[in-house]
């Protein structure tokens, strides 16, 4: 009872600050920064806008280094020191009873700090030295600020110095292989009898992540690291063929869990060898996506087949090896965890709650993984960012393969190209067994060597003159080096093609409308289909308000769209049917996934018997048309709900949702905000989160705008001050040119030593 009561007077006094955050302007956030007495090679200036957006000039890239440090503590210290925490399995520290030790021991098995050491190595010199001022400047800042940000208290965190392991670790959870849901949803199934089915239909359309709407561990599991994991986006870049201003163009935007503080932090910076704007991974050195005066890149992740499971249950007893580790609970009892490793493979997944009902008997499944490879992000992207020429920036790939990405790629001398940065193992065989899991006494199914980004296909210039990706297939590799096995519905490529390809030329403009865009081609392609069927059922005698509504819905699922609730409504209750099951939640996954739905349903549904197909559309009717009276807009439906990643703490969580709107989108629109079959109100939880475009004939024509604010600390004026920005389509202006940076950051702050 103490520890209870203990536990409970923890969490209510560290979440004061917390649940009722004093309001602070912009002026009085920037006052706590230090900027007297650093560790500098010369003075430092840094630039802020009205959105606490820093761009920094500095003398030598060791100042950069550690003014970025310094930057991204004061902006999202709390946010860095939860991802360390993760990294290293920690959460139950933080959370106590409420968190299970599950999840610890899941992350502390999988290891993501695994190759960090090694990594850190085999770094050239110059990139070593780079990001040790980089974890000088966050350590810096964490030492010496006086207020810790009110995360700290409620979490029980305590200042921890960073290390550069924990940087590489960082950029790991970025690049967790998403395959891994879909793999081991498909190995819960491997025993039920229509496994056959199920496989042949998910290999044939595809699986890309969705956000989870079942109770299982192993979707918690991926929730907790949703919002981290570069699973979606869309790119695109046009030639100066195809440009209203005669020069190449890049829009970027992508897609991850709809939580604050944004993953992405905002800045600019100068220095003797790196000068650009964009945004960065909070905790990480360089630029994920942005512009520097020569090239400017964004990417969307690949879906790499770069995981293989493995039984390794009959191996010799030494070549798996077991560590104990203890799990502390805040405020609690510890536990103590074993994991284990098969030697020259990797952990043994089979141990942890995400493969919870997926083994068989006597099964022993660990997965090699690209991300225990010796691998260097961090120097290829520093690399990528100094180059002037496309051949340059793919070469400077070389060591890159987390997280897998799809670089769209555009520069000022008119270049556009799409390159494939991943690492990807040599195998036997160029489509997945069925089995899934392989046999790890057969050589054969062991990796024959890794193929690097510089030996994979690449497109340079199409003739069309653009280019676009969005988490579809990109291409073949060669024979035994597969790309993937699971990519995302085509149709929102299929839209950027549609868009970017008629006769006229594409203005900046255009290109922000098409982030806006809400046109699901799937549910436009489905409605010809669909008006047959509720024709051949009787049409409007059996409800002429709803039927009216859902036989002129066009599949542009726009906020004030009136058809899109009837749509959604019909389908949540006519889709089980077509299906023969009693709800949306009995369907099963592999349909249910939105690329299997969205390319089988009109032939499943056609293929029922008549008489079948029109009692399922009247019972879908009657059923719907009272759930949807109440949405005369889809945006009175579909909202989206921001709240800090706090709002996950049971009974304490309803207090950090900040806004509750409507919102426009769907599954697979280019503005993606995901959701399930739906009857009622619901929030998206997952899609477009940052947005940028880029004109390379001007360097002052970046343009960027966060779903949030650039600065994490709950309470300051710039939480969530971009929110407007976004949802209007409106961008900050990100300028390359020095008195465009001292007319639009005015706010000039003077770093010394």
């Amino acid at each position: 009872m103490r520890r209870i009561v203990a536990l409970l007077f923890a969490l209510f006094t560290g979440s004061c600050a917390a649940l009722f955050p004093r309001e602070v302007s912009t002026a009085e956030r920037l006052a706590v920064f230090p900027t007297a007495g650093l560790p500098l090679d010369q003075p430092v200036t840094i630039r802020w806008n009205s959105y606490q957006v820093p761009y920094i000039d500095a003398k030598t890239d060791h100042d950069l280094a550690f003014s970025l440090g310094l930057v991204h503590a004061h902006l999202r210290l709390a946010e860095i020191a939860l991802a360390k925490r993760i990294t290293e399995g920690r959460l139950s520290e933080l959370a106590g009873p409420v968190m299970l030790p599950d999840f610890d021991k899941a992350i502390r098995t999988l290891d993501l700090r695994h190759a960090g050491p090694a990594i850190i190595a085999a770094m050239p010199a110059e990139t070593r030295a780079y990001l040790q001022a980089f974890v000088d400047g966050l350590n810096y800042y964490q030492k010496n600020v006086r207020d810790l940000p009110p995360e700290f208290a409620l979490l029980g965190m305590r200042r921890e110095d960073f290390t550069l392991e924990d940087i590489v670790a960082i950029g790991h959870v970025a690049g967790i292989d998403i395959n891994w849901f879909t793999l081991i949803g498909l190995l819960r199934q491997r025993d039920q009898p229509d496994f056959e089915q199920a496989f042949a239909r998910t290999m044939e359309a595809g699986s890309g992540p969705t956000v989870s709407f079942d109770a299982t561990k192993t979707s918690a599991f991926f929730d907790l690291l949703a919002n981290s994991i570069r699973s979606g986006s869309n790119s695109f870049a046009v030639a100066p063929s195809r440009s209203a201003s005669g020069h190449a163009m890049i829009a970027n935007d992508p897609h991850l869990g709809v939580s604050l503080p944004n993953l992405w932090v905002m800045a600019g910076f100068s220095s003797p060898s790196y000068r650009g704007v964009g945004m960065m991974i909070p905790g990480t050195p360089f630029l994920a996506f942005g512009r520097t005066p020569d090239i400017a890149w964004g990417g969307t992740n690949m879906r790499a087949a770069h995981t293989d499971f493995y039984d390794v249950s009959k191996l010799a007893p030494d070549q798996i090896v077991t560590t104990d580790t203890k799990v502390r609970k805040r405020l609690w009892f510890s536990a103590d965890v074993p994991t284990r490793w098969a030697k020259d493979i990797g952990p043994v997944m089979s141990d942890t709650v995400i493969m919870e009902g997926a083994t068989r008997p006597g099964e022993v499944v660990a997965l090699r993984w690209i991300g225990h490879e010796t691998t260097d992000e961090i120097t290829a992207i520093l690399n990528a960012s100094r180059t002037k020429t496309p051949q340059d920036f793919r070469a400077a790939l070389k060591t890159f393969a987390l997280p897998a990405q799809n670089f769209i790629y555009a520069d000022a001398s008119g270049n556009i190209a799409q390159m494939m940065a991943t690492m990807l193992p040599r195998r036997s065989f160029d489509v997945l067994p069925k089995t899934i899991v392989l046999d790890a006494t057969d050589p054969a199914m062991r990796w024959q060597g890794i193929v690097d980004p510089t030996q994979l296909p690449w497109a340079l210039n199409p003739a069309e003159g653009f280019l676009g990706s969005a988490n579809n297939k990109p291409y073949e590799a060669q024979a035994g080096v597969p790309v993937g096995w699971f990519f995302s519905a085509d149709e929102r490529i299929r839209r950027q093609r549609q868009m970017l390809g008629g006769d006229d030329k594409i203005t900046l403009d255009e290109l922000k409308a098409m982030q806006l865009d809400t046109v699901s081609l799937f549910v436009r392609e489905m409605m010809p289909a669909i008006r047959d069927a509720v024709t051949e059922a009787g049409g409007r005698d059996l409800n002429p308000v709803f039927v009216d509504r859902l036989i002129a819905f066009d599949g542009d699922y726009k906020v004030d769209s009136p058809g899109a609730p009837a749509f959604e409504t019909f389908l949540f209750y006519f889709a089980p049917r077509v299906y023969g099951v009693a709800s949306a939640a009995e369907i099963p996954s592999y349909l249910a996934n939105w690329n299997g739905f969205g390319k089988a349903f009109v032939r499943d549904m056609l293929a029922l018997p008549a008489d079948r197909r029109i009692a399922a559309v009247r019972d879908a009717i009657a059923l719907a048309a009272p759930d949807a009276a109440p949405f005369p807009k889809w945006g009175d439906m579909h909202r989206l709900q921001v709240s800090h990643a706090l709002g996950a703490i049971p009974v304490i969580g309803g207090q950090f949702t900040y806004a509750d709107l409507p919102t426009g989108g769907s599954r697979e629109t280019i503005f993606k905000s995901a959701h399930g079959f739906t009857n009622a109100v619901h929030a998206t939880r997952y899609g477009s989160q940052a947005r940028q475009l880029s004109d390379l004939g001007d360097i002052d024509s970046n343009w960027f705008v966060l779903l949030g604010g650039n600065d994490g600390w709950i309470g300051s004026a710039n939480f969530i001050d971009q929110l407007p920005l976004w949802q209007s389509g409106t961008y900050i202006r990100m300028p390359l040119r020095p008195e465009t940076i001292a007319a639009e950051f005015p706010t000039v702050m003077e770093l010394k030593n």
